[in-house]
């Protein structure tokens, strides 16, 4: 039923204006208004709607995903931009706030509404 429909995320935020910043200047992405909302533009024509919502809550998840092909660099540049990495006991992150446990090298990060988002080393592949 809906395999040929465009489909696209969304999430909320309590201060637009806060958020077109962050994911502008600190993440560097493109990002256009619509309407009152904001539109993320990522790569492959994928984008992401933020809407504003007074009583916003963030959610306890990670609500976005970056691949990196180098976490640790990913992780400098957003510690350069002011953006300091969340560090957790469970799953247990390193002094830099990386997850080095079983599966890809994880670390994550708050926008300014208190969502959670991460950068996740792309698998390398030998050769």
């Amino acid at each position: 039923m809906f395999n040929e429909a465009e489909a696209f995320s969304g999430f909320s935020v309590d201060d637009l204006a806060a958020a077109e910043s962050f994911y502008r200047e600190k993440l560097g992405l493109d990002v256009t208004d619509d309407d009152g909302m904001l539109n993320i533009h990522l790569a492959n024509g994928a984008r992401i709607l933020i809407y504003p919502k007074p009583n916003h809550t963030p959610a306890t998840y990670t609500m976005l995903n970056f691949l990196v092909p180098d976490i640790e660099a990913a992780v400098d540049r957003l510690d350069q931009k002011g953006i300091e990495m969340i560090r957790y006991d469970e799953p247990k992150t390193d002094p830099k706030g990386i997850f080095r446990g079983e599966g890809p090298l994880i670390a994550w990060f708050n926008d300014p509404a208190g969502n959670i988002l991460s950068v996740i080393e792309q698998e390398r592949r030998p050769g």
